[in-house]
């Protein structure tokens, strides 16, 4: 087994996580690991789905219910999403007309 980071083969086991798989750390390096970690990034073809429902005004429970995300992933994202944005609003003043007759 080698490091992920490193590629050392200087590996030590370090506990195990939450469902009993065990836990492994690298002694060049530092870097804790799991092997084959389930973990799978979001493709890019999810994530424009995602942006895709937001513009819908999906609620975050039924995206991620339709999507398969995690609640705190998509959560994340939101907030991403939203400092990309940009902080200033257009106001406009309503224009009446002005009548000097009416007084």
């Amino acid at each position: 087994m080698q490091c992920p980071q490193c590629t050392s083969e200087q590996i030590v086991k370090n506990g195990s996580i939450h469902n009993g798989k065990p836990k492994y750390k690298c002694k060049a390096c530092g870097r804790q690991f799991v092997e084959n970690p389930q973990w799978r990034p979001i493709s890019d073809e999810r994530k424009a789905q995602i942006e895709k429902l937001l513009r819908e005004r999906i609620s975050l429970a039924g995206i991620v219910r339709v999507t398969g995300v995690s609640a705190r992933w998509l959560q994340s994202y939101v907030n991403e999403l939203y400092a990309q944005q940009p902080r200033q609003a257009m106001v406009r003043s309503k224009k009446t007309a002005f009548d000097p007759a009416m007084g």
